[in-house]
């Protein structure tokens, strides 16, 4: 598909995201196929209406960078379209601090049309600096949530929100939500990094759990999920799932509500 089709394709995506957020009648299949799978729900989701996903683009074996961190880039083109799609139908994009350090993510929407969402970084340990990029482009909104003992220092355009952290120092995910949720931010994007992913998955918080995986054999580096130990595979996550082509990448789109609880 073309540019210009592609973006034929997503405009019925954004005219019911834009129905959505008025209160107005809104169908999940408005959307064209295949996007109404993709996105249809996410995008008749209403404001205020909660929706939590999380997306990760892995290598075939399981990997989402080197060991070094390198990542840049492990899906093709059409994946980075289908993650800045996400983006522009959530009101918050959460990163972990390792894969801001990392990375530098501008977190933004820039690969197609929609608005940019507010960028979040889960910072326990407050080692955000006022040099990141997040802090000093003011592309897009970008809040803060650090632990309760820790004072960030960051520019006064920047938000800060103070959680209690767990027994481990880490931020629990249905406390980041409920700080999303105190802010009008109910429809969520967790992009990463593979431990802050991994942490939403153990909390049982998430809608739904995305994989984009490439034909790429990496053979070490850093996984992309770490979950409890399981002592046999009747205790693994079997949530039903679809399974859609984005370019030579296979996406992979799982329906975590319909796993029991933990």
């Amino acid at each position: 598909m073309d540019g210009e089709a592609e973006d034929r394709a997503w405009k019925p995506v954004l005219a019911l995201r834009a129905r959505a957020e008025r209160g107005e009648s809104a169908a999940a299949d408005d959307a064209p196929a295949p996007l109404d799978a993709l996105f249809g729900e996410l995008a008749a989701t209403p404001a205020g209406g909660r929706f939590v996903v999380a997306h990760l683009g892995q290598s075939l074996d399981g990997r989402i960078a080197t060991e070094s961190g390198h990542s840049h880039y492990i899906g093709c083109e059409q994946s980075l379209l289908h993650l800045h799609r996400l983006r522009a139908l959530v009101d918050a994009v959460v990163v972990g601090i390792g894969t801001v350090i990392a990375d530098a993510p501008r977190l933004t929407t820039r690969h197609c049309t929609g608005p940019d969402p507010v960028r979040v970084v889960l910072d326990p340990r407050a080692r955000l600096g006022a040099e990141a990029s997040v802090v000093t482009d003011r592309a897009a909104p970008t809040l803060v949530v650090h632990s309760r003992d820790v004072h960030p220092m960051l520019p006064d355009h920047v938000e800060t929100a103070a959680l209690a952290p767990d027994p481990t120092g880490a931020l629990p995910p249905a406390g980041v939500l409920a700080v999303l949720a105190e802010r009008g931010l109910t429809r969520v994007l967790v992009e990463g990094g593979g431990r802050t992913v991994s942490s939403f998955v153990a909390a049982r918080v998430l809608d739904r759990l995305q994989f984009a995986v490439a034909p790429l054999l990496i053979g070490s580096g850093r996984p992309a999920l770490s979950l409890p130990v399981v002592e046999t595979l009747d205790a693994a996550l079997r949530p039903p799932y679809g399974r859609f082509e984005l370019g030579p990448d296979t996406l992979f789109d799982f329906d975590l509500r319909a796993t029991p609880a933990a």
